[in-house]
């Protein structure tokens, strides 16, 4: 009988070590202040509903080539990474990533899906931005002044890879926003870029981290700098930094999540669902000015204006969105299909470029 109730025992202990432990997953995102709003809108709010699941939440840099030696070695250690769509597109067709049920948000997304494996999360822009402080007289205005160091002399921040650094510098040579993509699809159009680059290439600080243009600009370091949006955003609103928006020229960018194969698939496709969810989507904008990918989240964020919180305040949130349609009239859509295609050999020449 001992024997019995102890085999018992211990077969519900090492059940519940078992439920514990595919209750647990490893959520991967970029960081600072855009992996704290996933972490309030979505971890936080997916552990109030599941409380014996166990979410850590890691920061990486991007790229395909950790996700692709787990897979490959059989060792999965991430379960949901937050990717960028040329990513998604290839990761997907190279089966890193587990295809999901789109059927539930498919028809309230602003533009379709990617690829199969992705939920929609939130449109972000490369924009470009300056303090105040480090312009009393004549300030930029738009991408071409960003490129004229004579005109607005000064170092600039720009990141280490070439993805919106190729369009905007085309549109700075005076190509307009809605023909960058077929100028890119000519070798002539790449060289104009690089040409283009070759302008600043002496005046640039790379940066690599989110958080890094930031800090480049309100240490003065640089005068300008490249940054994602919503890092911009947050300095100001929730910082009080007197940063400017140089909007012209700012690139779209569309993210997303997936699961990665061989992972915690289950649970990863649980919280999936959650986090891109219509409320999850409009919560994240609580915290940092992203657009959502789901038209039934920006109706949830009109309704509730001022919508980012503030030390427990509200502020409008509006002006600060990529998505604002004065935003959109200056802005470039990027295309994550073109970049799929050529982003390789572009980032490869950038390479090249950057260490010249």
């Amino acid at each position: 009988m001992f024997k019995l109730i102890r085999a018992t025992f211990l077969g519900l202990i090492g059940m519940a070590f078992a439920i514990s432990a595919y209750a647990d997953i490893t959520f991967v995102s970029w960081g600072g202040a855009y992996t704290m709003s996933q972490q309030k809108a979505y971890v936080d709010t997916y552990l109030g509903l599941n409380p014996d699941t166990k979410i850590t939440v890691e920061n990486y840099n991007g790229g395909l080539g950790e996700i692709k030696a787990q897979v490959e070695a059989g060792n999965v250690t991430w379960d949901v990474v937050d990717v960028l769509p040329d990513q998604a597109i290839t990761g997907c067709d190279e089966g890193l990533f587990v295809k999901v049920d789109q059927s539930e948000f498919l028809s309230d997304m602003v533009v379709p899906p990617v690829s199969d494996c992705v939920v929609p999360q939130i449109f972000w822009a490369y924009t470009a931005f300056y303090s105040k402080a480090s312009f009393p007289g004549k300030k930029p205005k738009n991408i071409k002044d960003f490129f004229n160091v004579k005109k607005f002399p000064g170092k600039r921040g720009i990141h280490t890879w070439a993805n919106a650094l190729i369009e905007m510098a085309l549109v700075a040579d005076g190509v307009k926003a809605k023909n960058v993509y077929e100028v890119m699809s000519t070798p002539e159009g790449i060289d104009r870029a690089f040409a283009k680059l070759d302008t600043i290439k002496d005046h640039v600080v790379f940066w690599s981290a989110g958080s890094k243009p930031l800090e480049l600009v309100a240490s003065g370091e640089v005068v300008m700098a490249l940054a994602y949006n919503g890092r911009i955003g947050a300095a100001i609103l929730s910082e009080g930094k007197d940063f400017e928006y140089i909007w012209d020229a700012t690139v779209l960018e569309q993210e997303y999540l997936v699961a990665i194969k061989g992972g915690n698939e289950t649970e990863a496709l649980k919280f999936m669902a959650h986090a891109s969810s219509a409320i999850a989507n409009a919560e994240q904008a609580k915290y940092i000015p992203y657009g959502p990918m789901r038209k039934s989240s920006i109706d949830i964020i009109k309704k509730g204006e001022p919508w980012f919180i503030k030390y427990g305040g509200d502020i409008d949130i509006m002006p600060h969105m990529p998505t604002h349609p004065k935003v959109l009239k200056r802005a470039i859509i990027a295309d994550p299909f073109w970049w799929a295609d050529n982003g390789a050999e572009v980032n490869e020449r950038f390479g090249v470029w950057k260490g010249q």
